[in-house]
């Protein structure tokens, strides 16, 4: 029997095939692989571990964790609307910050309340629309997830709306950015400012977080109060 020879193939499947090159490399044959899938206009199911691979190079993104799929959809949909908290956890760098607290109500209007014996505990009165997902837990804990980007800040508390003041650990400037790490003694937080901004360690700023972009938990199930 003869050899068939596949020249117009409608699936390629590639297994980790940048993971032994050097940094340099990787990013410019992670060029030529996404040139290559549009001059070809052919299926490619490309498996990775390196989430700027997957965020990238990908026109859908399944991930999956011990053999389950936690949530398929396009990049930035992983990124924004997190199916639950692996998803949350996994896309981005540095991942998304989690808090554990509860919900209550408080004159009236619903608080996430951070599970702390701290002074300063991280509190956040929820906006309507966090509150309609949270009604079902009120007296209930629930996590908070919230990404770097998220977490507004100022050392001038008049210009952070409901602040919560936190510790400044540690300061990373990184060139195109500097990232704070912040503690109130229970709860360690990652937050994105601009290089030229004033913090240094040791230092004690004012947070809040940006609501349109808190993110709520079940811990039991883990699952988005946003996709329930």
């Amino acid at each position: 029997m003869g050899r068939a020879i596949v020249r117009q193939p409608k699936v390629f499947l590639f297994d980790e095939p940048l993971s032994n090159l050097d940094a340099k490399t990787r990013v410019s044959t992670r060029k030529e692989i996404s040139k290559l899938h549009s001059s070809l206009n052919a299926t490619m199911i490309y498996v990775t571990h390196d989430q700027t691979e997957a965020m990238t190079m990908g026109d859908r993104i399944c991930v999956m964790h011990e053999g389950e799929i936690m949530q398929t959809a396009q990049p930035l949909d992983l990124y924004n609307k997190p199916a639950n908290l692996f998803v949350a956890g996994f896309i981005g760098n540095p991942p998304m910050n989690f808090v554990k607290g509860r919900i209550e109500r408080k004159e009236g209007k619903l608080q996430f309340l951070e599970i702390s014996d701290s002074e300063n505990a991280i509190h956040v009165e929820l906006d309507p629309a966090l509150a309609h997902q949270a009604e079902p837990f009120v007296g209930k804990d629930l996590i908070l997830g919230i990404r770097p980007e998220n977490i507004q800040l100022s050392m001038d508390k008049s210009q952070v709306e409901k602040p919560v003041e936190l510790d400044i650990e540690m300061v990373e400037p990184l060139g195109n950015e500097t990232l704070l790490h912040l503690t109130n003694g229970t709860t360690s937080l990652t937050a994105r400012a601009t290089n030229d901004s004033p913090f240094k360690a040791g230092q004690r700023t004012k947070v809040s977080f940006d609501q349109k972009n808190v993110h709520l938990f079940d811990p039991i199930t883990e699952a988005s109060l946003a996709s329930i």
